[in-house]
């Protein structure tokens, strides 16, 4: 049920939905095809999944987080990152959520992994994603990481606000929106760039500007301002004749 839309300034590579850096007339097609969802919309496939279709949270959040490892891992591989630090920012909703599985697949494939979780959730479910990372050797901080170390981390993983995000951005979370604009460390950004208007995209002042945006289900509205980004693979539905 989660759907791909891959993102990314690097070299092309497979994930699963599709938009072109390079627009031409073999491609235009494909990304008209492209389904941008508002808020509401993206809302409202939630209330269907969990109502109609009776998925739970940890299901999609298992599902999503996955997808983010995978589609992370044929961007950047092990080698390319150099045996650097993946830190993945988690914020306290269901995107930090994802980014907590996130984090725990991009550990099983080998790559060395951290988690900033600064504002955590009493939650059962979330207690039990920090605790799997935690046993899995996954540190888990609570400070950002000093300038001086900057050098030690190969990317970000943004998982701070999701499609839900209304600005602006609450005061305790301006620090780590500032480290991830400033740190010069590619950033991943999972669904939206936190602290962009889901609809309206990125704000008046400046915001995160991520190397690779991984949009679940579908792209918001705001992805619309990703269309110089290249895309990866497209899976569709070809009506019968």
């Amino acid at each position: 049920m989660v759907l791909i839309h891959f993102l990314s300034k690097n070299i092309f590579r497979p994930s699963i939905n599709l938009t072109f850096r390079h627009i031409n007339t073999k491609t235009v097609t494909l990304f008209n095809m492209v389904k941008y969802l508002t808020q509401e919309e993206a809302t409202n496939i939630d209330v269907q999944l969990f109502n109609d279709y009776k998925f739970s949270v940890d299901q999609l959040m298992e599902l999503a987080g996955l997808s983010c490892a995978h589609a992370i891992a044929k961007s950047y591989s092990k080698e390319q990152l150099s045996n650097k630090y993946i830190i993945v920012c988690c914020g306290p909703g269901n995107n930090g959520g994802d980014g907590l599985v996130c984090a725990r697949h991009l550990k099983l494939f080998g790559y060395c992994t951290s988690v900033y979780y600064p504002k955590r959730t009493d939650k059962p479910l979330y207690h039990n994603l920090t605790h799997q990372c935690q046993e899995m050797n996954i540190l888990i901080i609570d400070q950002l990481p000093n300038e001086a170390d900057y050098d030690k981390y190969g990317l970000i993983v943004d998982a701070l606000f999701g499609f839900s995000f209304k600005p602006p951005v609450r005061s305790n979370f301006v620090p780590v929106m500032d480290f991830m604009k400033c740190s010069k460390i590619p950033v991943i950004s999972i669904d939206i760039p936190s602290g962009w208007d889901v609809e309206k995209g990125e704000p008046e002042e400046g915001g995160i500007k991520p190397e690779m945006l991984i949009s679940l289900t579908a792209p918001k509205l705001c992805a619309k301002q990703f269309t110089e980004y290249q895309g990866t693979e497209c899976c569709v539905l070809l009506k019968p004749n």
